[in-house]
């Protein structure tokens, strides 16, 4: 049987390029917001690979004075504003020694806590001057925030967009969705892979 192999954000991007919250757009940009930051990228029709190296936006440098990353680099964007970030911001500025995730720093940001509010915004900031740059390089006319921190919903997507608007300026505004697929969308990528390289073997 022909097997199919695809990086995990990747195949969640095309399935959300075909199927969910990106179809129809020939300028794509999927990025999955977890414990670390990844992107699909869709240019022209056509999702980038690379072989492998296309859409790391997680360890595009924000701040090369910001805290280490794993992959050596120093203020990633994945190290500042992931899910796993948001709640080790949070941790460190209000003193508590746990808290359950980015999803409960999202809901004290709606229940109006302070502490949490600025957390939550300058993560944002960060995680923003990393999409400028890949809205600069690939012009997506679309982009879809995907990945559990989605699960915020206007939360994230209505501050991510008030500050990509602000921030650009000759370069094309996306369209800013919230993705559609949820935690199906890596096996719905997978199988519509497999289905590509079963007709084009037929």
């Amino acid at each position: 049987m022909p097997v199919a192999f695809g990086h995990d954000v990747r195949s969640a991007g095309l399935a959300e390029w075909r199927l969910g919250a990106g179809e129809q757009a020939a300028d794509l940009l999927v990025v999955a917001l977890g414990t670390g930051i990844g992107a699909a990228v869709v240019v022209d029709g056509r999702m980038l690979a690379a072989t492998g190296y296309a859409g790391q936006l997680g360890h595009v440098v924000v701040d090369p004075a910001g805290p280490a990353c794993g992959c050596g680099q120093r203020g990633c964007v994945g190290v500042l504003a992931s899910a796993s970030a948001i709640a080790r911001r949070y941790r460190q500025a209000s003193g508590r020694a746990t808290v359950d995730g980015s999803r409960e720093v999202a809901e004290l940001v709606a229940a109006g806590d302070p502490v949490a509010a600025q957390v939550w915004d300058a993560a944002l900031d960060d995680l923003v001057t990393g999409l400028v740059m890949a809205v600069t390089m690939f012009g997506p006319s679309r982009l879809v925030l995907a990945g559990g921190l989605s699960q915020a919903g206007s939360v994230l997507s209505d501050p991510v967009t008030r500050k990509l608007a602000d921030r650009l300026t000759f370069q094309r505004m996306p369209d800013v969705a919230t993705a559609r697929l949820g935690s199906d969308a890596g096996v719905l990528g997978s199988g519509l892979a497999a289905a590509e390289l079963v007709r084009a073997r037929s």
